[in-house]
């Protein structure tokens, strides 16, 4: 039997696209994606490319471009849950401009993607107006990005949020294992809470407990989907900031930054150390802020779990000459930032390798290694 064509004719919106709904996104986001453009973004919002004018970069004796990109990964679920999406672009730009700071870089200028079943304008504004002001806080333009109808691959109130960035740092103040040495300070620096990873596990803990998200719990002096939902802690400027104070070529300033996400504090830590040293990290250097105590009571979750998970109250790690290590941690507070000393680093006489609290290496990379010690507070 041969198929009748259909009786109206097929058209792009009867297959679930409406080309509509995306332009009417695009002018509830524009200006918020405006306000994070300078005096370097040309044209405007809309074009096929982003356009950045790295003039300045004649400037540079040799500019190294650094780029990354990342997502938000399940905690998109959460977001969806509880119809609230104007927070998720600060996991998103968090994830990826503080990725490149870690080497020194200032991130410059980022794009965006999000992937979704139905355009429903209001919501696409809120994701992208979060990135917006993440891009902000950050000091980065938001150039670009896209918006992709996928009608019968996602569900029609289901998304995906996807981000790249580029920055730029001067070739002789790039940071990397290379700068960090014997005697330096680890400096430890407070997450919002959960940040962006771990959530498949936290997830799973949630609903092996029964719990809603809109249940209130007075350990957290909030609900519960309101705590999944804290944005990201966006660290870029606070470590710029470093960087220019207490530059790595002085002799006595910053030497490495370490971005705490998938695979927690150590081996995230160890990735930018060089091999044949030690950092040693003290637990009882700081508290677990609740959330985490209540993810590893909830699931009874044991606690090398946790600690290659999450972050456990620590989004960023900063690692100092110990001429510079107080004063910088007086600088982040000054700013807002809590953060503390939390460890040394010292030459490794492998007195510790194969202990439970030891880790070496990480990610691909055949770095330094890590030993946690002590009780958290």
């Amino acid at each position: 039997m041969s198929s009748s064509p259909a009786e109206n004719g097929i058209t792009y919106a009867s297959a679930g696209v409406d080309v509509e709904a995306g332009d009417r996104a695009v002018e509830l986001m524009k200006d918020a994606v405006k306000a994070t453009h300078n005096s370097s973004v040309l044209g405007g919002v809309g074009g096929f490319a982003g356009l950045f004018d790295v003039s300045r970069l004649l400037t540079y004796r040799k500019p190294l471009l650094a780029t990354s990109t990342d997502g938000v990964g399940t905690k998109v679920a959460i977001a969806q849950a509880m119809d609230i999406h104007d927070t998720i672009g600060f996991d998103l730009v968090g994830m990826v401009v503080d990725d490149i700071v870690v080497v020194g870089a200032e991130p410059l200028y980022m794009t965006d993607y999000i992937a979704c079943g139905k355009v429903v304008p209001e919501r696409i504004a809120d994701i992208v107006r979060g990135i917006a002001a993440a891009c902000s806080v950050a000091g980065t333009a938001l150039v670009g990005g896209e918006t992709a109808e996928h009608p019968g691959l996602l569900g029609e109130h289901e998304y995906d949020v996807a981000g790249a960035a580029t920055g730029v740092v001067e070739a002789d103040a790039l940071l990397g294992p290379e700068r960090v040495k014997a005697g330096d300070v680890v400096i430890g620096m407070a997450s919002s809470g959960l940040h962006s990873n771990g959530y498949s596990l936290v997830r799973r803990v949630i609903n092996h407990a029964g719990w809603e998200l809109d249940r209130q719990v007075s350990e957290l002096g909030r609900t519960l989907g309101e705590e999944l939902l804290e944005p990201t802690r966006v660290y870029a400027a606070d470590c710029l900031d470093l960087t220019r104070t207490f530059p790595v070529n002085s002799g006595k300033g910053i030497n490495g930054f370490s971005h705490v996400t998938g695979g927690g504090l150590a081996a995230n830590l160890a990735r930018v150390l060089p091999q044949g040293l030690l950092a040693t990290v003290d637990r009882n250097t700081w508290e677990l802020p609740a959330i985490f105590k209540l993810v590893s009571e909830l699931g009874n979750v044991p606690l090398a779990d946790l600690e290659r998970t999450l972050n456990l109250g620590v989004g960023m790690i900063a690692i100092a000459s110990p001429e510079a290590a107080d004063a910088a941690v007086a600088r982040l507070n000054e700013r807002g930032l809590p953060s503390w000393v939390m460890g040394t680093v010292a030459e490794d006489t492998g007195a510790f390798t194969g202990t439970v609290d030891y880790v070496q290496g990480a990610k691909g990379v055949d770095g330094g290694a890590v030993r946690l010690v002590g009780q958290y507070a």
